[in-house]
């Protein structure tokens, strides 16, 4: 399975996960405006006694409150789905079994090189890019004289991933980085499959 399919294998997962969370979120939201109803139903038998212009106004504006609430309910939720949605795609990629995850950061490194003497920073916690890791890098890249990659000492607060570091400019590569990208170019499409 190469990457892209893994990565849209992880797609889908977490589209069947967002799409489970949403139906929770909605059952939520569907709760609260059962109990807003019956505020508002208790709401009226109270006011029944006065004026029933005044009685009226209030009524509407209550519903309008409710309506707004709601909103803002379902629209907190879509957020909230979406970055869990997006959170548990960072934890796939870093779950990945070791070869394929090598095997992506291998591809993602060779595209992201510029000079090809950059040093490669990885995370606190990252044990599957390796001096090795970065020798076959380098072997990929000898061609155009671009093989000069070295692992740096320095370590990054990242969950996955690389960074490429050259000077003052560095390549954020990290999966934080890439997911962010990723969620940047696909909300708005995956949000509406998921709330339409």
């Amino acid at each position: 399975m190469n990457a892209d399919q893994v990565v849209d294998k992880i797609l889908s997962e977490a589209r069947q996960e967002a799409q489970k969370i949403l139906d929770e979120a909605r059952a939520k939201v569907e709760a609260t405006q059962e109990e807003m109803r019956r505020k508002l139903a208790d709401f009226e038998k109270e006011t029944e006694a006065m004026a029933a212009a005044a009685a009226e106004d209030k009524r509407q504006r209550m519903l309008a409150a409710a309506r707004m609430q709601s909103a803002r309910d379902m629209l907190k939720a879509k957020t909230d789905l979406l970055d869990e949605v997006f959170r548990q795609v960072e934890d796939r990629i870093v779950q990945l079994p070791a070869e394929q995850y090598i095997t992506l950061m291998v591809r993602l490194m060779t595209k992201a090189v510029e000079t090809g003497d950059e040093e490669v920073i990885i995370g606190t916690k990252e044990t599957r890019i390796t001096a090795d890791v970065i020798k076959q890098v380098n072997r990929q890249l000898g061609d155009g004289g671009k093989g000069n990659l070295r692992l740096s000492d320095t370590r990054a607060d990242i969950k996955g991933g690389f960074i490429l570091s050259r000077g003052k400019v560095q390549v954020n590569a990290s999966v934080e980085v890439l997911v962010a990208q990723l969620r940047e170019a696909t909300e708005l499409e995956i949000a509406e499959k998921l709330f339409s």
